[in-house]
């Protein structure tokens, strides 16, 4: 999907409103999904002229908890409540809210500045993480090989020299 201006979701949005076209015959005609445009008729419900113009996108902890709460407590959908609340994109409150449900309050805090590790040296590292326990695996496996083996020769032995043909010869 292409970016489109504030002034062409206006515009789409004022189409849909004057009752001529349809959502399926603009999201065809816009080549945008349907589910976009119903978002941006929203957004321009509570929102009015100023539905598209986001000054605000990293949010504190404080308001996404707000949100996920007020979807929560007033049964409201993530599309709407996120249309109420002026946020750009539902998948935003999404986020917040499984995060939220995996992990608690914590969990909504921004992370400032860049992550330590890129996401490249992340999966680098969490394969070499795998290596080392598939090797360590690898290893153990082999010792208690080792050790069973050891073990079955000692008991041969031991029934070896107790076995009454041996007890016999000495």
């Amino acid at each position: 999907m292409s970016k489109f201006t504030e002034a062409i979701k206006l515009q789409v949005v004022k189409e849909y409103a004057s009752g001529k076209f349809s959502y399926r015959e603009l999201a065809k005609y816009y080549e945008v999904d349907e589910s976009v445009i119903r978002y941006w008729e929203l957004l321009y419900r509570h929102h009015g002229e100023n539905a598209f113009n986001f000054t605000y996108t990293n949010y504190p902890a404080a308001f996404k908890l707000e949100v996920i709460e007020f979807i929560n407590e007033k049964n409201y959908s993530i599309r709407e409540a996120s249309a109420i609340f002026h946020i750009p994109d539902p998948s935003m409150v999404r986020r917040w809210r499984k995060k939220w449900e995996e992990a608690g309050e914590d969990a909504l805090e921004s992370r400032k500045g860049p992550s330590i590790m890129g996401s490249n040296q992340k999966k680098s590292s969490s394969k070499e993480a795998e290596n080392q326990s598939k090797e360590a695996l690898e290893n153990e496996l082999e010792y208690l090989r080792m050790e069973n083996a050891y073990l079955k020769k000692l008991r041969a032995l031991v029934q070896e020299k107790n076995s009454p043909i041996n007890s016999k010869h000495k």
